[in-house]
């Protein structure tokens, strides 16, 4: 069997591997698609170390065989893509932070002892049982796909603290910053405006804006702080969810939140950023980040997914 690993910069290596079979506890599953993630394309082009088992970590697909042990998933069973419960046992989770458990925190970085050899950029992939979640009936594989990015967009908004009436900003509008928007505005968002220079981009972010319901609208960054200051009197938005990640992008969500307003971390920046502590001080603000998720946001995501709150 071929899967796709990313070996270096700009190279994608398909590389044999054995047929996988489901260890005790474990499950092999038929991958029906896979996602191809912005650190996937991050790894491909800088060349970065990139952990075998995240090659492809957006995958859904059928439970083609079960190991001894299993009881959650059957044989024939459509799944998604999932991290564990908390274990329990780690020292963040004896000292009631289950929330960031170190086990699985590994799964999500695919670090784990039970990480598989390749991701899901492969027919078929075994995994523990822990590492699927059965779907949603209403969905297609398709959407099923996009689960796994749609957490992490929702754990994001969680993260954040979006409440009834809020005003959000949200900064990119990539694959994330539009799904972002989206779950904010399912989290109660009273206004939306989602900032991003390509006008593409922004125009499709603004009518997704739009059609949460709330009076949404897209701007080009020059026109952010004005736009925000007319739609809040003033005193800026609520809580700014950065999708871009890097100084310049963090310096203007710190200047377009409000004095005691949230920023958020979103985009991933890898390398160093330049900071106005001052500035973060004179504001009060909150800043907060979010990466991965927790199990029972998957059933949350695919819950928004089959209603049709997000497109």
């Amino acid at each position: 069997m071929l899967a796709g690993l990313i070996t270096g910069e700009r190279s994608l290596q398909l590389q044999e591997f054995p047929d996988p079979v489901p260890a005790e506890g474990g499950v092999v599953v038929d991958v029906a698609f896979c996602g191809i993630c912005g650190t996937d394309v991050g790894a491909y082009a800088t060349g970065r170390p990139y952990r075998p088992a995240l090659c492809g970590h957006e995958w859904t697909g059928t439970v083609s065989a079960v190991g001894r042990g299993v009881a959650a998933v059957s044989e024939g069973d459509r799944v998604v893509v999932s991290v564990p419960h908390p274990c329990g046992e780690c020292a963040e989770c004896l000292a009631g932070h289950g929330d960031h458990c170190r086990s699985v925190v590994d799964f999500i970085h695919g670090r784990d002892p039970s990480a598989p050899p390749h991701g899901g950029f492969a027919p078929r992939i075994a995994v523990p049982e822990q590492r699927v979640l059965a779907a949603h009936p209403g969905l297609d594989f398709e959407t099923l796909a996009q689960v796994e990015p749609v957490t992490i967009c929702l754990h994001a908004v969680a993260r954040s603290g979006v409440h009834e009436g809020d005003t959000v900003a949200v900064l990119g509008a990539g694959p994330v910053g539009l799904t972002a928007l989206q779950c904010a505005g399912a989290a109660g968002a009273g206004d939306l405006v989602v900032v991003e220079p390509d006008d593409a981009r922004r125009m499709l972010a603004g009518r997704l804006a739009q059609r949460c319901g709330q009076a949404g609208i897209a701007v080009d960054p020059d026109a952010a702080s004005e736009v925000i200051a007319d739609r809040t009197g003033g005193i800026g938005a609520d809580v700014v969810i950065d999708c871009v990640g890097g100084s310049a992008a963090l310096a203007q969500a710190v200047a377009l939140c409000r004095r005691g307003g949230t920023v958020c971390m979103v985009g991933l920046a890898t390398g160093p950023a330049t900071i106005e502590p001052a500035e973060w001080l004179r504001r009060e603000v909150t800043v907060t980040s979010a990466i991965g998720y927790r199990r029972d946001e998957f059933t949350q995501a695919m819950d928004l997914l089959a209603e049709g709150a997000l497109d």
